[in-house]
């Protein structure tokens, strides 16, 4: 759904940095940016409390480019916020945030609409329901339905659900 998406505005995204907000997600950052055909960024983070992150360093350059960054999920926005923050001080531009789940509890909202983050990439995994009041104008959010009900076809019809990925290259997520 991500990978449509994203190459549909590829070339809007101009000179771009794919980041990953920590060390867990270099794995999926590294595959969207041979996907975009990007430069890798990682932020290292330390996390001070439960939803208290502290962004400490960027290894990889995002200097006048624009950023994507990709995550599973924005619980409080505390990880994706700080990330952002850090990487305007490291002189990124247009910076977009790309997660699956948009959870978006507690002080989600109200810390995004304080970031410099321009738009936000979800998908409709969690109903949205009036969860992103206050920041309509930045949400695209992409429907999974398709992909879901491909998946629930080819199970029940014995093929194979990893079939469905593989238009997207790899299919061993």
């Amino acid at each position: 759904v991500f990978h449509e998406y994203f190459q549909s505005i590829r070339d809007e995204l101009g000179d771009l940095a794919v980041v990953s907000p920590d060390v867990g997600n270099v794995k999926i950052a590294n595959m969207y940016a041979q996907m975009l055909d990007a430069e890798l960024a990682i932020i290292d983070k330390r996390r001070l409390s439960g939803d208290h992150v502290r962004s400490t360093s960027i290894v990889g350059d995002v200097r006048g480019r624009n950023v994507l960054m990709v995550d599973d999920m924005i619980s409080t926005a505390g990880t994706v916020c700080e990330a952002a923050r850090t990487l305007k001080d490291h002189g990124a531009d247009q910076i977009m945030v790309a997660a699956t789940h948009p959870v978006m509890c507690g002080p989600a909202v109200e810390r995004l609409t304080a970031s410099p983050i321009n738009r936000i990439i979800v998908t409709n995994t969690i109903p949205s329901g009036n969860r992103y009041a206050g920041i309509e104008d930045r949400i695209v959010e992409l429907c999974v339905g398709p992909l879901f009900s491909g998946a629930i076809d080819h199970i029940h019809y014995n093929k194979s659900v990893s079939a469905l990925f593989r238009q997207f290259g790899d299919s061993k997520r």
